[in-house]
């Protein structure tokens, strides 16, 4: 049985994802028995398929902003000061970056080279 489930855009209005995988306004004609038919599995089944997918996706943009900078996983951690198996984690899907780490991804992915200058460790410090 094919689940329909909601969401909320970014202006708040509700669309639905219905089984075809097209999404539409809340208003639109939806045969609710088959929403309330839905099981408590198929929800965490859904949950779970959603949760690897965001996993997946995570994991891509965590390797193309680390591959953007040119570094390797190695060097990609020393530069921003966590262990390489965090990196290898964060691109294999493992675990997600999260708080001060997603943060410092995104600013590197909106400016690399400020961001990776300002990394750097001071020039007095490498001798």
């Amino acid at each position: 049985m094919a689940t329909v489930r909601a969401r909320r855009n970014a202006d708040g209005a509700v669309l639905l994802r219905l089984p075809d995988g097209r999404e539409a306004p809340q208003r639109a004609r939806v045969d609710w028995s088959q929403v309330d038919a839905t099981t408590e599995e198929q929800i965490a089944r859904q949950e779970a398929e959603d949760d690897a997918a965001a996993r997946q996706d995570a994991a891509a943009w965590a390797r193309q902003v680390r591959q953007g900078v040119g570094l390797t996983q190695e060097a990609f951690a020393a530069r921003i000061g966590v262990p390489a198996a965090t990196v290898r984690n964060w691109e294999q899907g493992k675990r997600l970056p999260r708080g001060p780490a997603r943060a410092l991804l995104r600013v590197i992915a909106r400016a690399p080279e400020t961001t990776l200058a300002a990394l750097a460790p001071p020039a007095d410090a490498a001798s």
